[in-house]
């Protein structure tokens, strides 16, 4: 997959897998090398069901996205994951030639996938996938994931009412932080595992 070789050629630890059970096994085998294991809010990785596999076997989840969480416990939790063993999550669009593009609200997810966590772990469906430049993962996150994630998330924003981004200045907008990995970060040990099958949004 050409992605997979973009990738690799901008320093990622990059694989191919054909289906989520193959994405799983991989994830999971990173899962038992950690004790804490903290989760960016992704559907796609949700769809593996490592959070309940990795409890089970004992790990730490740091889950920021948890309903039962205080607002004071989920600020604590979003600290904590910036500083976990593994760091879990997707990326938003991933071009052809291997540029990561990541579009958040807070900041705490894109940041814990920089700098902080022992390892990060991207797990990206095929859907995410652009081909062109920066600029069309960009659009690729406006136009495919920012709106059906406002829904998700309950944002009062106008694209979770149209499904079209109008560029609001809603207080509940999540595209505040734009981060683009042109290459990996010299201190961050980050693995992508690029599946052959759309998953999230």
């Amino acid at each position: 997959m050409k992605a997979v070789e973009g990738l690799r050629a901008r320093g990622f630890a990059a694989e191919y897998c054909s289906d989520p059970a193959t994405a799983r096994e991989l994830v999971m085998r990173e899962v038992e090398k950690a004790s804490s294991v903290g989760f960016g809010g992704s559907k796609t990785v949700g769809a593996l069901g490592i959070a309940d596999a990795a409890k089970a076997a004992g790990k730490r989840i740091l889950r920021h996205g948890d309903p039962t969480l205080s607002p004071d416990e989920k600020m604590e939790v979003m600290k904590a994951e910036l500083t976990c063993d593994l760091f879990l999550l997707s990326a938003n669009a991933l071009t052809a030639d291997g540029l990561l593009v990541n579009i958040d609200g807070n900041g705490n997810r894109v940041a814990a996938s920089i700098f902080g966590p022992k390892e990060v772990v991207f797990v990206v469906g095929r859907n995410k996938i652009v081909e062109g430049d920066v600029g069309a993962a960009i659009a690729r996150v406006h136009a495919k994931a920012s709106p059906p994630n406002c829904v998700r998330l309950d944002k009062k924003t106008p694209c979770a009412l149209t499904g079209a981004c109008a560029d609001c200045d809603s207080p509940d907008r999540i595209c505040n932080v734009t981060v683009i990995m042109d290459r990996r970060p010299r201190r961050t040990d980050i693995r992508v595992f690029v599946v052959d099958e759309d998953l999230g949004f």
